[in-house]
């Protein structure tokens, strides 16, 4: 089996255990007055997990498959497909995940997206930092003042 068959296999395990989750054991746990909206706080994972579980399908099945190669992935030489940058894009989401309580929405958002465009090669210092930092606070602004999730935006030593 081709490697992207694998990858697909693994998502496909992934997807039914998010999925079953999002079905199953998300909505037990809901207060009485959340069960009567329209929109529950499970809807967005049940969505993504039958759309994961549709694009793993695809590709296990090979549906996706076009008559002319374009360019299989060649797992003997995944050193000549940027592995390093892969790698170091995850720990940089790692890290976000783990300095996000302590540096604040804004701070370890901004900081994501500035050093991800950077692993990504981009060096316009002038474009990167302001594009960064205004859609961390877009973001932020979207979330916590029209969806009302509040999300704490500055670190927690300031008093965020």
């Amino acid at each position: 089996m081709a490697l992207d068959r694998w990858i697909a296999l693994i998502l496909l395990g992934i997807c039914l255990t998010y999925g079953y989750t999002a079905w199953f054991t998300m909505d037990g746990s809901l207060a009485p007055f959340m069960k009567r909206n329209p929109i529950w706080p499970s809807t967005f994972p049940k969505v993504l997990s039958v759309l994961g579980i549709i694009a793993s399908l695809i590709i296990l099945l090979g549906l996706e498959k076009s008559e002319t190669k374009v360019g299989e992935i060649d797992y003997r030489r995944l050193g000549d497909y940027h592995l390093g940058q892969a790698v170091l894009l995850l720990a940089l989401m790692v890290a976000y995940a783990l300095c996000l309580r302590p540096l604040g929405f804004l701070g370890s958002t901004g900081a994501f997206l500035i050093l991800g465009s950077f692993v990504l090669g981009e060096r316009k210092w002038h474009v990167m930092v302001p594009v960064s930092v205004l859609t961390a606070v877009v973001v932020w602004y979207l979330v916590q003042q029209v969806l009302g999730i509040y999300m704490r935006p500055l670190p927690s030593f300031i008093g965020g």
